[in-house]
């Protein structure tokens, strides 16, 4: 027998705007943040029913009776719950999937949203009614959130001592494995102490769009680091998967079919509390494949409120081009330089912002506008690596006609005929984009570190490894090769510590200064030896030609795409540039490191 697939049920009740479908059956008046009207299952005159757009739920106060969307429906129209929903479905325009059973009973995850919701509750009074939360009620103080403002966000307080959870949740029959599984808990080494894994952290609930408590961001108000803390992976928890706020923003997004992406905890309050009830954060930077899709549910245009640093470019780039792929317009509001969502609503009110919202660029225009901005139409080879920068959103846009009007502006900005830019994106379809956010100078080895998860290079890996058994190379090799000249942000991680720890640390001495991801590495470099009559010397001078060969290898691949896009006057000089780039490449042995490079 089949039915409907959990997931579909979820993603139905999520994009459910439940004032709309009961007001198609009841006249519903507003009612501060709920909706009332009289209740059609007693014949009720007056307004006694009340259905709440933030919880997703209808209540009469008269006859008691109460639900969801699903619910409402099976008793108004007299259909059973798949019916229920599969009407839902059909109106939001989401398509039923169906599996062989679905489960019976109450969901396995539900232990977890309780605990976590009676965490949040224990934080909140924590904040407001103990001495020791007094920092963080100043803190709030100091960014002009008011208590009512806290309580609609459900803010709360973790205290310094890291055995108080514990404690707490022990007198209230909660045992460590409870805490633990909900990653409350966490134990630092084998066979250590659960200890609470927030601490002097101001904190913000994060709910799921249906409204169940799932984890905690937690921002420290004392010196260390990291600044601030996500709850860890669980089985309730996935940071990919859920946006700060949407539980209470989404009915605003669908009614308006708009959504502001911003990038933290404190700009969604700042913006919510402004009359801005439209907004979400991601719990990251970059906006991951399934919040693109999670956002598509509820809007077709999307409004990138980044900060206007590097980090913040790249950052908006690389969430304009998941959106795109998703069919979402994808505008970039750009706020005056040292400015957040945040600071900027808070010094110049919510009428600011809406000009700002206002006066926003489509994400590809505003690409664009940074690159001639900073001149990388002037030449050449700067002009490549623009179009490097531009094809990445293009290839990403869904919509036949918004991409055919980026290859039209492509072309007026970079002076190359549509031709030349259709066969190139044709020729690179399917190749991994480089990195999004235009750079004012040519980019260095850090700048393209490979993502995490990403194999090391071989000889990254070789050298590092080399360094890490053979303790009296690593002063010479340090004089030679930097993190920076490294691809892989561990090995470089790995590579500086042990430059820096000499040729007389030990590998557990300079494990212990690494953190985790480098530390994991690290410990699978260890566990490799040497074997005997190894010439450790002479690997890693191929270890270096090779990493030092790289660099004019890219150089010669981006002379090739130049001269392809050059007029005929411009190619003479791109090709001694070729020949020049050639004989260093020969210098350095480029036979003897092509071998070295596939061998290993």
């Amino acid at each position: 027998m089949t039915m409907i697939s959990d997931e579909t049920v979820d993603r139905v009740r999520d994009a459910a705007d439940i004032v709309q479908i009961i007001g198609e059956h009841v006249p519903l008046r507003r009612t501060g943040t709920d909706y009332r009207g009289p209740c059609p299952f007693h014949q009720g005159t007056h307004r006694n029913f009340s259905v709440s757009p933030k919880k997703g739920i209808y209540y009469c106060f008269v006859c008691h009776a109460g639900g969801d969307v699903f619910t409402f429906l099976q008793k108004r129209l007299g259909i059973d719950w798949p019916g229920a929903v599969r009407y839902v479905a059909e109106k939001v325009g989401i398509p039923v999937e169906e599996v062989q059973q679905r489960r019976e009973g109450p969901d396995p995850r539900q232990h977890l949203w309780d605990l976590s919701a009676a965490v949040a509750d224990w934080f909140r009074a924590l904040l407001w009614d103990e001495d020791e939360g007094r920092a963080a009620r100043d803190y709030l103080a100091l960014r002009k959130v008011s208590r009512e403002v806290a309580d609609r966000f459900g803010l709360g307080f973790a205290p310094r001592d890291p055995e108080a959870m514990r404690r707490h949740f022990a007198a209230l029959g909660y045992g460590d494995d409870q805490l633990l599984e909900a990653e409350l808990l966490v134990t630092r080494d084998e066979g250590g102490e659960p200890r609470a894994r927030f601490r002097n952290r101001l904190i913000f609930p994060i709910l799921d769009a249906q409204g169940n408590t799932v984890g905690f961001g937690g921002r420290l108000l004392g010196p260390g680091e990291p600044k601030y803390l996500n709850s860890a992976e669980s089985r309730v928890f996935s940071k990919g998967q859920l946006l700060y706020g949407l539980h209470m923003t989404k009915h605003a997004i669908r009614r308006d079919d708009r959504v502001m992406v911003v990038e933290g905890y404190f700009d969604v309050v700042r913006l919510v509390s402004a009359g801005f009830d439209w907004v979400v954060a991601p719990l990251g930077t970059a906006l991951t494949e399934q919040q693109g899709q999670m956002l598509r549910r509820y809007a077709r245009t999307a409004f990138l409120l980044y900060d206007s640093d590097r980090a913040g470019l790249k950052a908006t780039f690389r969430s304009g081009d998941e959106l795109l792929r998703h069919g979402m317009a994808v505008q970039v509001v750009t706020l005056p330089e040292g400015e957040d969502p945040d600071s900027f609503v808070e010094r110049h009110g919510g009428a600011a912002l809406a000009t700002a919202l206002g006066d926003a660029l489509d994400v590809f225009e505003r690409k664009v506008q940074l690159l001639e901005r900073a001149g990388w139409f002037a030449d050449l080879r700067r002009k490549r690596r623009a179009l490097d920068r531009l094809l990445p959103t293009i290839r990403a846009t869904q919509d036949p006609l918004t991409r055919d009007m980026y290859l039209t502006r492509m072309s007026e900005a970079a002076g190359v005929s549509r031709e030349v830019l259709e066969r190139e994106l044709a020729a690179t379809r399917g190749a991994r984009p480089p990195d999004a956010a235009p750079r004012a100078r040519p980019e260095r080895a850090a700048a393209r570190r490979a993502p995490v998860g990403r194999p090391a290079p071989p000889v990254e890996r070789r050298l590092v490894w080399l360094l890490v058994h053979a303790p009296a190379l690593r002063e010479t090799v340090g004089e030679q090769i930097g993190p920076d000249d490294l691809t892989h942000a561990a090995l470089g991680t790995i590579l500086a510590a042990l430059v820096a720890a000499g040729p007389d640390a030990s590998a557990t001495e300079v494990a212990a200064t690494l953190p985790d991801d480098a530390a994991e590495l690290f410990r699978t470099l260890s566990e490799v030896p040497p074997g005997t009559g190894f010439d450790m010397p002479r690997e890693a001078d191929g270890c270096i030609a090779a990493l030092r060969a790289a660099p004019l290898r890219r150089r010669l691949q981006e002379n090739q795409r130049a001269i392809d896009i050059a007029s005929d006057a411009e190619k003479d000089a791109l090709i001694r540039d070729k020949v020049r780039l050639q004989r260093e490449l020969s210098a350095l042995g480029a036979g003897r490191i092509k071998s070295f490079d596939s061998s290993r």
